[in-house]
């Protein structure tokens, strides 16, 4: 069940790369790879060195990275390499909401890595500010380019996640 929320998540949010950076037929193969990343780390590899040497990163560019470094984490079976991997993640993903602080995608994406990672951990300190910047955006209905599918898909993950209040998932399953 995991595994399918991962490659998911991984599907739709792929498809929101900026067009500035990448071509529309290098986008759908990142779209396809990142899916298939999930369970091949030496594909989680390249694509993070490909994203990498793009000059310029967007904040969307910058919230992928950060999600590939999170998949580095899930591959490596060193725990110490994972924890490594997890805390550059989150520093990326930091790095990324600073840059566009109003982006529901890359707040979601950083829900959803705290939200695989183990709280004992102690990396799932935003989960509960990412929860109310994202509710937000549904409350106003502020989805930026986040095209239909994804906003359906954000809110119905969110209310699997059992993290949302009822009020927080009475707002959210308006958008289902």
């Amino acid at each position: 069940m995991i595994k399918l929320r991962i490659i998911f998540f991984l599907l739709f949010a792929a498809s929101h790369i900026t067009y500035a950076q990448l071509s529309t037929q290098e986008i759908a193969i990142l779209k396809t790879n990142m899916v298939k990343a999930v369970e091949n780390s030496k594909l989680t590899d390249s694509l993070f060195a490909k994203l990498n040497k793009l000059p310029n990163k967007t904040a969307l560019i910058t919230g992928y990275m950060g999600t590939l470094e999170a998949l580095k984490a899930k591959h490596s079976w060193n725990p110490y390499n994972k924890i490594k991997y997890v805390s550059r993640s989150l520093k990326t993903m930091q790095k990324a909401i600073n840059m566009d602080k109003e982006n529901m995608e890359i707040r979601f994406m950083r829900f959803s890595i705290e939200f695989y990672t183990p709280s004992f951990l102690g990396f799932s300190k935003d989960l509960a500010q990412d929860k109310k910047e994202i509710v937000k955006h549904y409350q106003n209905e502020n989805f930026g380019l986040a095209d239909r599918e994804l906003v359906k898909n954000v809110a119905k993950f969110m209310i699997d996640s059992k993290k949302c209040t009822p009020a927080e998932v009475k707002i959210l399953t308006k958008h289902l």
